[in-house]
């Protein structure tokens, strides 16, 4: 194949454009074909609203646990984290192995039973049961304006893509590639989500395999590539813990102590236990072993993925002198599209562009159809149209995917502006998930927390996150060296304010009476959390505490070759 160089290529306002040919347009059109297919056989299975937005909870939990991985595995694990580890090196392994794994098996161990067991069909129903509709009703505002911002993300990733493909514009690539979304979605709801993501998360490995080993050949190896960027960028840069003491400088701009508090704590805990896109998967499973198994399942691949996506960013920094700078012609985002151009035969590059795609709509369905569930259960019936009949819910679903889909096109616009897509999505999630979480936490700990504090919590949590970031960082009134420092900071201040604000409004209001806390506060159960093991289900491989364990052992281990 054809091979130019980015001299020539990204000079002079050539663009970006994939030299792809007839076999990789195939083999494109061969994986939509079979994505719109799923589409029209998950349509058959939908006959009820409980069908549509979460799958009749029927799933086997290899099944929602491969989707929750795939859901997550979007712009955030492809262009994102290529973007992150182009730009701060192997810090990157902290957004897995601390930023992911303690938090995913929490969610299996602590928080499934009584999201399962409460029979809610999403993550704000469980603050109309803990708190009141004030809480329930902001949490789900705000659940549903987070997921359309991430779901333009992703959309705006996808769009790169097809942008380098074909040549298109970009607001083309951005309305061509939501239509196709929505008709998959609009079609077979959540099953078609759900079974689309398993085929995606096979289609997205194959992808980045082939990126990643041929990356590592064409700068002769680990060491030749360590070797390359401890040269120019330094030898932190390829190191996990290298320069995050207190008062030290790194690419990153974060201490061990933000980085811990910050990332593998606030953010990770807010986004991995209260993100309904992924919690959702969880919520469609079986029986309550499966929904517990769910994110247990997808901790395994996520502690080896970061490998997959950080190599090529790494990769990218070693072959483009100054990326992410204007003398290159590069945004770090273009990193993985780049590594695509330069290393990959056609045919091959036709099972990356479909990779890349596929990655991108499975983070785009994830959040569109979490966005349709929350706004129809949550919004709609609950406070706008009551006591309808269960047809019209699902229909109005099926129309309200339509504006979802709509409103991420025009949120697109506004990820375009930022050269790191990681760094916006970290700074969304500073924003919405980790307020929520400090709710989260807070209510399903400490049975004094009082009706009232949850709403308070929440909107305190918001506030500080935002003022954090656009006033104090933004304005310079503090200084932060970097994005992602300021989120982690973000996430940080408004965790501490909203827990703040929760414990002084319950110390002046009256809690909950304690036989409506059954099931929904630790130490206390509901039926729903009682039922037994399904036959098989209590097999030694299969118990949640052995798999949530053995992940953080596994990811523990991960970072013994990169603390030097």
């Amino acid at each position: 194949m054809q091979t130019p160089t980015y001299a020539h290529t990204y000079l002079a306002g050539a663009g970006l454009r994939l030299p792809t040919n007839w076999l990789d347009y195939t083999i494109l059109a061969i994986y939509f074909v079979v994505v719109l297919g799923i589409g029209l056989a998950a349509r058959r299975s939908v006959r009820t609203s409980l069908d549509f937005f979460l799958s009749g909870r029927s799933l086997p939990a290899w099944i929602t646990g491969l989707a929750f991985i795939s859901a997550n595995l979007a712009a955030t694990e492809i262009l994102g984290m290529a973007a992150n580890s182009a730009q701060y090196g192997a810090y990157t392994v902290h957004w897995y192995w601390i930023g992911a794994i303690p938090a995913m098996v929490f969610l299996g161990l602590v928080m499934m039973p009584f999201y399962y067991g409460s029979k809610v069909r999403s993550v704000p129903e469980f603050l109309l049961l803990r708190f009141d509709k004030a809480a329930h009703l902001l949490s789900s505002i705000l659940f549903a304006f987070a997921a359309i911002l991430i779901a333009g993300v992703n959309l705006y990733a996808l769009a790169i893509v097809v942008e380098a493909l074909l040549g298109w514009p970009q607001w083309v690539a951005i309305v061509v590639a939501g239509a196709f979304v929505l008709a998959y979605i609009t079609l077979g709801g959540l099953s078609s989500a759900i079974y689309n993501e398993v085929l995606q998360f096979f289609v997205i490995l194959a992808a980045l395999i082939p990126i990643t080993i041929l990356g590592l050949r064409k700068v002769g190896g680990w060491g030749g590539l360590t070797h390359k960027l401890a040269e120019t960028h330094g030898h932190d840069f390829t190191t996990a813990w290298g320069g995050t003491g207190i008062g030290s400088s790194n690419p990153l701009g974060a201490n061990w102590l933000t980085i811990v508090l910050g990332l593998g704590f606030v953010l990770s805990f807010g986004y991995w236990t209260t993100n309904f896109a992924e919690v959702q998967r969880a919520l469609s499973a079986k029986n309550l072993s499966a929904g517990q198994r769910t994110p247990l399942i997808a901790a395994y691949p996520k502690i080896f993925i970061v490998f997959l996506v950080m190599i090529p960013g790494l990769v990218a920094a070693a072959l483009v002198p100054g990326i992410g700078t204007s003398a290159s012609g590069l945004q770090y985002n273009d990193a993985i599209p780049y590594l695509m151009q330069e290393l990959l035969p056609n045919g091959v590059l036709g099972i990356a562009v479909t990779g890349l795609l596929a990655a991108f709509m499975a983070g785009m369905a994830a959040n569109v159809s979490s966005f349709n569930t929350v706004f129809t259960n949550d919004i709609w019936a609950k406070y706008v149209v009551r006591g309808r009949e269960d047809a019209y819910y699902v229909r109005f679903g099926r129309w309200i995917t339509v504006i979802g889909v709509c409103a991420s096109v025009g949120t697109a616009f506004l990820a375009s502006s930022f050269s790191n897509i990681m760094a916006y999505l970290q700074t969304l999630f500073s924003f919405f998930n980790v307020p929520m979480f400090v709710v989260f936490i807070i209510g399903m700990f400490w049975k004094r927390a009082s009706v009232k504090s949850g709403f308070w919590g929440l909107l305190a949590g918001t506030a500080t996150a935002m003022v954090n970031y656009f006033v104090l960082y933004k304005k310079g009134i503090i200084s932060i060296p970097s994005d992602q420092g300021a989120n982690f900071v973000s996430a940080i201040a408004g965790f501490v304010a909203g827990a703040v604000v929760m414990v002084l409004v319950s110390l002046f209001t009256e809690p909950k009476p304690a036989q409506e806390l059954q099931g929904l506060v630790y130490g206390t159960r509901s039926p729903g959390m009682s039922e037994p093991p399904a036959p098989g289900d209590d097999a030694w491989y299969r118990r949640p505490a052995l798999l949530g364990w053995g992940a953080v052992v596994l990811a523990a281990a991960c970072y013994i070759p990169f603390s030097f």
